[in-house]
């Protein structure tokens, strides 16, 4: 990466946003008491509440739609 040049136009170099969002996008989700996941379950779940969250959960089941009709 170019630090100093994100730097110098004000962007963010560090990891510590993305790891806060996965902690409170995947984690907080995957992580509740009792829960047990699959591998496949997990990754599904993931999917599904980052597309919630970045508001494109109309467009993830539309995607699936297309993909069992075709």
């Amino acid at each position: 990466m170019c630090y100093p040049e994100f730097q110098e136009q004000g962007l963010c170099t560090s990891s510590g946003v993305v790891e806060a969002a996965c902690k409170v996008t995947i984690g907080t989700r995957l992580k509740r008491a009792g829960m047990h996941w699959s591998r496949r379950g997990a990754n599904a779940i993931i999917a599904l509440r980052c597309c919630r969250l970045s508001g494109r959960f109309e467009d993830f089941w539309a995607r699936r739609a297309n993909r069992r009709a075709a």
